[in-house]
């Protein structure tokens, strides 16, 4: 399908061609913008709302600041498609998160505009202050450093972190927060609150207007005085004082709150606050998905609906016969209900993703025993171990990529105190379109280098319903890991009644001769997969799922090394520090000797992609098992066709 841009946005190739338009065209340019991300997104897929309410800021941004030699910084990056569309990248952005193609973050490796890579949230500020710290050491004082951040990033301790820095320094610094009260789910807290009650606010609003009535329209087009600076911050500090303004009390001049979509507004008010000198904060109100009716009714279902038809709305789905394998988050989501159920010590606990871990279920069900406590990783890892300490069962469900921001709190609160928390890695592995900031590559290094801690991951539905059950058990005294893929699984009839399972104990999945596959998780489907294809060839391998990559099973790696010399490790971890690592010091430990091939993710930054292209590029997708036990056996490989 053909997308073609707007008269406007045709024109615009990089933000001086923004520039060159007059200020009445701007509000056509903002439509034709947001047009273009509906046409795109629709039909190449994508997150969506996020970049539909900041289309006027993204506009007023370029339109105002000299990028990229002003320092712009998004955070997240899922709200800069219309940045990456004004940036150079408006013919590729249909190629926007797909395998070789543009990424659907901001990155540094794909722009000048991009001025830092961005993929988890709460990182702007600090990297701007750092940004314009760097600038003032050499002398350049000119230079503009601007942070968006979401009301839902702001929850972040980082964020927190960055604030309190930047009010002390001089830094030339705006931190421009979008509000929406969204971040993929609703946002959650205090802080919540708190932005509603200024937005809100008929006192709050009518003293801010006072200040800025009795200031007079801040000059556009000339240099804002020291003596006017002073006037302001003193009606400002007036108003502040009744209203306990949190950012003001930060020592970050505060201006605000303002309409986001007003294009006009937005641009006026950039062209005054780059005349105030030091760090400075604007507050703007926002919708997400603004100018899509239906994203802007559910907008946690449009943050990322994939393909959908622009005129109805209707989201597309995959054409389906009989029954299908569920999602491993909802075998999770339901499971802990059922669990819950019968153990009235079963809690559960996310940083801001009950519908991606699907937590959602039993928050709705359970309300006093699920919590979601914002985009804060490391409050959720001790949050969790203080109900531990108290005899708590606590699923603490936390996508892989961002327990690495909860990994002090993992190791200090956790392991080293023996605390029975049980985390659930969601998203391991290879996640695909969302790219390197998000693949769950490093979690079986990090964790099974900790004592105390059990590491596993489970082959299929059952497995993980039993992983979950074991783990509650009063019996288990110790720190429980329980990683799995995004994705479908490979049961359509998943609801097994529980057993469990022996801590530390594979299984023998199929026996054969030659060599021997050990596999840790999902991957030892594609195993299975390998092994249908290799039989055609006469090869017949042994199939071992070990389950746990710490405790390891002992007696289970005996048996394997006392009978092959051959042997292929499978993960869908890091290779350094990983699974197969763990095999080798075992073999090391132990004097076996044996040829050993590790599969799994390179030592490499895996860009976006669909899974099973990113499973074939790492060299662990069914193609690649297979041909790596063709080439350890002396067989001629097969060509292997890519993904």
């Amino acid at each position: 399908m053909d997308i073609t841009p707007g008269p406007l946005l045709s024109q615009i190739s990089s933000p001086d061609d923004l520039k060159s338009l007059r200020r009445d065209q701007l509000n056509q340019l903002c439509d034709e913008l947001r047009q273009y991300i509906i046409d795109v997104v629709s039909v190449h897929g994508g997150h969506f709302a996020a970049s539909l309410g900041v289309v006027e800021l993204t506009v007023a941004l370029h339109y105002v600041f000299n990028t990229p030699d002003d320092q712009l910084v998004w955070d997240v990056g899922h709200q800069a498609y219309g940045h990456k569309i004004l940036t150079g990248r408006r013919d590729d952005f249909h190629t926007n998160r797909k395998y070789k193609g543009i990424s659907g973050f901001p990155r540094r490796a794909e722009s000048k505009y991009d001025a830092f890579g961005v993929g988890h949230s709460s990182t702007s500020i600090s990297a701007a202050l750092g940004m314009a710290i760097a600038d003032a050491y050499r002398g350049d004082f000119q230079k503009q450093h601007i942070a968006v951040i979401g009301d839902g990033a702001m929850t972040a301790g980082l964020a927190f972190e960055a604030l309190n820095h930047a009010g002390v320094s001089n830094a030339n610094l705006l931190i421009i927060l979008n509000d929406n009260c969204m971040s993929i789910d609703p946002n959650v807290g205090a802080l919540k609150e708190y932005l509603t009650d200024i937005t809100t606010s008929p006192a709050y609003n009518r003293l801010k207007e006072d200040v800025w009535n009795l200031m007079g329209k801040l000059p556009v087009g000339r240099k804002f005085t020291r003596n006017m600076a002073s006037r302001l911050e003193t009606g400002i500090k007036g108003m502040v004082s009744k209203s306990s303004n949190l950012f003001e009390s930060l020592r970050l001049r505060y201006f605000g709150p303002i309409d986001g979509h007003n294009v006009q507004k937005l641009t006026d008010t950039l062209q005054d606050l780059k005349q105030i000198p030091g760090p400075k904060l604007l507050h703007i109100v926002t919708v997400k998905g603004k100018g899509y009716a239906l994203a802007e009714k559910d907008q946690t279902r449009w943050h990322a609906p994939g393909l959908f038809d622009k005129m109805t709305g209707e989201i597309q789905k995959k054409p389906v016969t009989g029954p299908q394998p569920p999602k491993y988050q909802d075998v999770f989501g339901h499971t802990i209900i059922t669990l819950a159920e019968q153990n009235d010590r079963v809690m559960g606990v996310t940083p801001a993703m009950p519908s991606g871990s699907s937590l959602k279920f039993m928050m709705e069900k359970m309300p006093d025993r699920a919590f979601d406590v914002g985009i804060c990783e490391q409050h959720a890892v001790t949050l969790s171990a203080g109900m531990a300490t108290h005899g708590l069962k606590v699923f603490c469900n936390i996508y892989s990529t961002f327990m690495q921001r909860g990994y002090d709190q993992v190791v200090h609160d956790v392991a080293i105190q023996d605390l029975p928390v049980i985390f659930c890695l969601d998203r391991a592995g290879l996640v695909g379109e969302d790219g390197a900031t998000h693949h769950g590559a490093y979690d079986i290094a990090y964790m099974r280098c900790l004592p105390n801690m059990i590491v596993s991951a489970p082959m299929n539905e059952a497995e993980l319903r039993n992983l979950m059950y074991t783990a509650q058990l009063p019996s288990t005294t110790h720190p429980f890991v329980i990683r799995y893929p995004r994705g479908t699984g490979v049961m359509p009839e998943w609801e097994t009644p529980f057993e469990e399972i022996r801590i530390g104990t594979g299984r023998k999945i199929a026996g054969g001769r030659e060599i021997a596959i050990l596999s840790y998780g999902h991957p030892g489907n594609f195993v299975t997969e390998a092994c249908r294809e290799l039989t055609t060839d006469g090869i017949c391998p042994a199939h071992y799922d070990l389950r746990f990559v710490k405790p390891l099973d002992e007696a289970l790696l005996d048996e394997v090394f006392h009978s092959f010399d051959k042997i292929v490790t499978v993960e869908d971890g890091c290779i350094m520090g990983g699974f197969g690592s763990a095999v080798l010091e075992f073999m090391a430990a132990r004097g076996y000797h044996a040829q050993v091939k590790m599969l799994g993710i390179p030592d490499r930054v895996i860009e976006q992609g669909k899974p099973e292209a990113l499973q074939h590029e790492a060299g662990f997708d069914p193609a690649s098992i297979a041909a790596a036990v063709r080439t350890m056996l002396g067989v001629k490989v097969k060509s292997v066709v890519k993904v």
